[in-house]
């Protein structure tokens, strides 16, 4: 397995966390284990070298993908290749004018969508080399944001960033009171902002923090972890972790190394 990230350029840094490339040739079948990171994504699957399934379902060539709220197997045939974004969370809204809760779970072909704008990924993609390949995307992404400016939410680009900053813990009410909204109308909008209820991503943040703590070897003990992140005990810090990664911090760590931020080869 061949992983790398790319810093996107500049002006599109407040949308994207990096671009990633992946490419395997090691088996014709190889499965993985997504965990839920609060971001949603994109990713074009180069067809002629290799497929992605999900609950046995193919996914398209090129497609947009929303928030996850639990672990999920993803299975690769083939010779594997693709390329795809890690983006920010509230990118649903801010780069493609969507409710993002439309997407949570779920994702859709872009083809329809890009063709609208004069991009015809599939095939523009297919045919480029690797910079090329991001240079299309960047500059299709630029025409989506351009075409977004003015609409954002700032109240809940506030939240998010308070959200993040904190890792989850600051307490609701606090954030309820800091954006002037009640608690149905910050649930509301939050949601459609981001593609979850605000607590559920609180319990996302937490949980990707006591993450990097075990990436890191930041702890002595496990229960360390838990009372950083502000989890009762070490059963409910194992609870969560499970919830979202679909396997136990122990069994993580005996994993093979990790090829993304996001995912995790399954041991079989």
């Amino acid at each position: 397995m061949n992983f790398k990230q790319i810093a996107p350029p500049a002006y599109l840094q407040p949308y994207i966390r990096c671009y990633w490339v992946l490419e395997s040739r090691d088996k014709p079948v190889s499965e993985f284990r997504t965990i839920a990171d609060g971001c949603p994504g994109l990713i074009f699957q180069h067809s002629d070298k290799g497929l992605m399934f999900q609950e046995n379902k193919q996914l398209p060539h090129v497609f947009l993908f929303g928030q996850a709220t639990h672990h999920a197997t993803i299975r690769m045939e083939g010779s594997f290749a693709a390329t795809g974004i890690f983006f920010r969370p509230n990118a649903l809204q801010s780069v493609f004018g969507m409710k993002a809760d439309d997407l949570t779970n779920t994702c859709i072909d872009l083809q329809p969508e890009a063709k609208k704008q004069g991009f015809y990924l599939d095939e523009q993609l297919a045919a480029a080399a690797e910079g090329e390949r991001l240079n299309i995307l960047s500059e299709y992404l630029l025409t989506l944001v351009r075409k977004q400016q003015g609409r954002d939410d700032p109240q809940m680009q506030y939240a998010l960033a308070r959200m993040v900053e904190s890792s989850g813990m600051i307490a609701m009410k606090i954030l309820r009171d800091e954006v002037n909204l009640t608690e149905r109308s910050f649930e509301r909008r939050f949601k459609q902002y981001i593609g979850m209820p605000p607590g559920l991503f609180a319990r996302i943040c937490r949980f990707q923090n006591s993450l990097q703590q075990l990436r890191n070897n930041d702890f002595e003990k496990l229960s360390d972890i838990a009372f950083d992140n502000d989890y009762a005990d070490q059963s409910h810090f194992i609870r969560a972790f499970k919830e979202f990664a679909g396997c136990s911090p122990k069994q993580y760590q005996q994993q093979a190394a990790l090829l993304m931020d996001n995912l995790a080869p399954l041991k079989r």
